[in-house]
């Protein structure tokens, strides 16, 4: 039986992040190979976590620094080891390598970290995002990390190129496999320009880009739309929000913090317009994605929208002034032709860019062919066999250290 170990920093939570939903669509591919699928994490079980035994799939409880989990990979002997970023490629991939080495390890990186960390010190500093220090002490630990996996998923095709051409990364250990979308949605089925009000914000409320827009947009966006548009609100949603977000909510200003949204659909499908000012942050946006599936046009950034359009009219509008973000949050608000256009936009792109039948066979045949060649695979790679070598596993003789200190 073909067996896949999922190692996991958290368990999925596809209701409350885009990667928790990401991960589902990874397993789902591999499910439909037969695959029998193993989700391991050191973290505890949520109320909001996915039921993953109504998927076949065991839950598995690891810890760090002990070598319970070589007994436990070596009884389990996965043919295939999914690393769901770069953190947890470092705690275990080591282990990994010694107790089953002929199993093919992939890296699902959901974004480039070290991307969003220091576009995020770029912001913090005043310093425009486009100057961010990208050659960083995370960048080599993330990186390091790519080299040493036989495959590294990539969702955005900004951070392929990225990878590609500012760290000469060989595309033969690069795989683009964006968010899937099942099935296309049609127009005539979602809810109509007259029967939505108001603007919403989306998104995990942990993740600090979600954190930083919500702020931005209370003092520096959301005060200029209202007094534009006097009787429209501001829904935010978002699982897990801190105290000093909580404390934003005033009915009065119409910014009303509404909590985690259980049902995107509902709430994304009542809105006019999704705002998405976003200052920095990396991959794909999967608030953006809801926003096209369910027909409600955004307003974004270029932060926002990287990876998302392609060739293609974005689904609304896009800016990074507040003042044109404002002008665009009130045109696509009152203009109905704009608005069914930016709609409309969103249906071209999700057809031709995120469609589901565009990616899934080509990811299939490409772990295949890997499994089939992986000791050539592995020797085209000889730097990351480097980065295996005794020599630089600092990370796996802290961690036995602390194992043995732990005794």
């Amino acid at each position: 039986m073909k067996k896949l170990l999922i190692i996991g920093h958290t368990f999925p939570e596809p209701t409350t992040t885009a990667a928790g939903s990401r991960m589902m669509q990874l397993i789902s591919l591999f499910k439909e190979e037969g695959f029998k699928i193993t989700f391991s994490s050191t973290a505890a079980v949520s109320e909001k976590s996915e039921q993953l035994s109504n998927h076949h799939i065991d839950r598995v409880s690891i810890e760090l620094n002990n070598a319970s989990f070589d007994d436990f990979i070596l009884g389990l002997n996965p043919s295939i080891v999914l690393f769901d970023r770069f953190i947890t490629e470092e705690q275990f991939g080591w282990r990994v390598a010694e107790q089953c080495p002929n199993a093919l390890r992939i890296l699902d990186t959901e974004d480039l970290h070290f991307l969003r960390k220091y576009r995020q010190e770029a912001v913090r500093k005043g310093v425009p995002v486009k100057d961010a220090n990208l050659f960083s002490e995370t960048a080599k630990r993330e990186i390091a990390s790519i080299l040493r996996c036989d495959l590294s998923l990539l969702i955005s095709e900004f951070e392929m190129n990225l990878l590609q051409e500012t760290f000469k990364i060989d595309a033969s250990i690069l795989h683009y496999l964006p968010f899937l979308v099942d099935e296309i949605p049609v127009v005539n089925k979602l809810n109509s320009f007259e029967e939505r009000n108001h603007f919403i914000a989306i998104g995990n409320l942990l993740h600090q880009p979600n954190v930083d827009t919500v702020l931005f947009l209370k003092k520096e966006i959301w005060p200029s739309i209202r007094k534009l548009l006097p009787k429209a609100e501001l829904h935010i949603y978002g699982a897990y929000a801190p105290q000093h977000i909580l404390e934003l909510h005033s009915k009065k200003e119409g910014f009303l913090i509404k909590g985690w949204a259980e049902h995107v659909s509902e709430v994304m499908s009542n809105a006019r317009i999704c705002l998405a000012p976003l200052r920095f942050g990396a991959g794909l946006k999967g608030k953006l994605l809801d926003a096209m599936i369910y027909g409600t046009p955004s307003v974004t950034t270029s932060i926002g929208v990287e990876g998302m359009n392609g060739e293609y009219p974005f689904s609304g509008w896009v800016n990074d002034t507040v003042e044109g973000i404002v002008k665009a949050s009130v045109k696509l608000y009152t203009n109905k032709m704009k608005w069914l256009e930016a709609q409309q936009n969103g249906i071209e792109i999700l057809n031709n860019r995120f469609r589901r039948a565009l990616f899934s066979e080509e990811f299939k045949s490409r772990i295949k062919s890997l499994q089939q060649n992986i000791s050539t695979h592995r020797n085209n790679n000889f730097i990351g066999q480097i980065l295996e070598h005794q020599s630089l596993q600092s990370t796996k003789y802290m961690s036995k250290w602390i194992e043995e200190k732990n005794k």
